[in-house]
């Protein structure tokens, strides 16, 4: 006999208020902040080109589109925002699910919320201000703000300078520093590396009294955002922690859509590499770049782990109205 699912929530009617009033209080942030609200698809016939990240994917079959239409389920509404921006919408945000294929854990679900917006004007460290006032907005006493370069949170933690340590020196400091699993290790990205000692070393430490931002990533780990010219050259990227928890993640925005298009087809080739499948460039994009998007800073908020730091939650499935196993 099929064991009955169990039809309960996932989480308390405690939490499911608390994600109500997180909601409620993030609109009027933006509503006085003067952003407007906007929704766009949760469908796209393009998806992330990123090898890091793998969507699901829906397929249509009605008479008004190819016969056969895969669709890509959004990892982020980041392309669709960036056309309105494009198109003169002015300051924009977004409250949206999103969906990620392969991810499942105590900080990880397949289909989450994020809190998108973009600021026409700022620089990724305007936008890390902004961000500030928001979290302290929610929070029920103010918390300390402090700021690291990448380079300075790996001089800190680790003594390295992560723009010019070679691959046999990181992989070196993951074995010195025991980091599960690392002398077995076969990986010859120095990216991969910097994000295994990043996350193992480095991210328990941030947040740990106030929320901490990184900012001026290396150049190769750009993904949209502008890379500005130095010894060595950085994107200007910035990614916030509380509570050693990666909370948003935000940048101050590629304009140039010719650089774009080339980023996009070395993630295909990084996917064709190893096994992955191609991903459709989104071509829309491309165009709404190219037409003139204006300066702007954007980030993705995850609302399901911002919800965990306020709340003292220590797993996503119990904030989720129904998680994966009871959807």
């Amino acid at each position: 006999m099929t064991e009955k699912p169990d039809w309960r929530p996932s989480a308390s009617l405690e939490m499911i208020r608390a994600r109500a009033s997180l909601l409620a209080r993030i609109r009027d942030f933006f509503r006085q902040a003067g952003v407007l609200e906007v929704e766009t698809p949760v469908c796209s016939r393009f998806g992330v080109t990123d090898p890091a990240i793998e969507s699901l994917t829906t397929r249509y079959t009605g008479p008004t589109a190819p016969q056969g239409c895969d669709l890509y389920l959004q990892t982020s509404p980041e392309f669709p925002m960036k056309r309105l921006l494009a198109a003169g919408s002015g300051p924009i945000y977004q409250i949206c699910r999103v969906f990620r294929d392969g991810e499942l854990g105590r900080r990880h679900h397949p289909e989450f919320s994020l809190l998108e917006w973009y600021r026409p004007g700022f620089d990724h460290h305007a936008l890390m201000d902004e961000v500030a006032s928001l979290i302290n907005r929610l929070t029920q006493a103010p918390l300390t703000v402090e700021k690291f370069s990448y380079h300075e949170a790996f001089d800190r933690y680790l003594q390295i300078d992560p723009h010019t340590a070679s691959l046999e020196q990181l992989r070196d400091c993951a074995v010195e520093r025991e980091v599960a699993g690392a002398g077995e290790l076969i990986m010859d990205s120095r990216d991969a590396w910097l994000d295994l000692l990043l996350s193992h070393l480095i991210e328990p430490h941030l947040g740990e009294t106030g929320m901490t931002f990184l900012y001026d990533y290396p150049a190769s780990q750009a993904a949209l955002a502008k890379v500005r010219d130095g010894t060595p050259p950085v994107a200007e990227r910035f990614e916030l922690y509380l509570s050693g928890m990666e909370i948003a993640n935000g940048f101050h925005e590629l304009l140039d859509a010719g650089e774009q298009r080339r980023r996009f087809l070395d993630d295909n080739r990084r996917r064709a590499a190893t096994g992955l499948p191609q991903i459709p460039m989104d071509e829309a994009l491309l165009d709404a770049l190219a037409s003139g998007m204006p300066a702007c800073a954007g980030v993705a908020l995850g609302i399901d782990r911002l919800l965990m730091f306020l709340t003292g939650c220590n797993d996503i499935r119990k904030l989720l109205a129904f998680d994966i196993t009871k959807a």
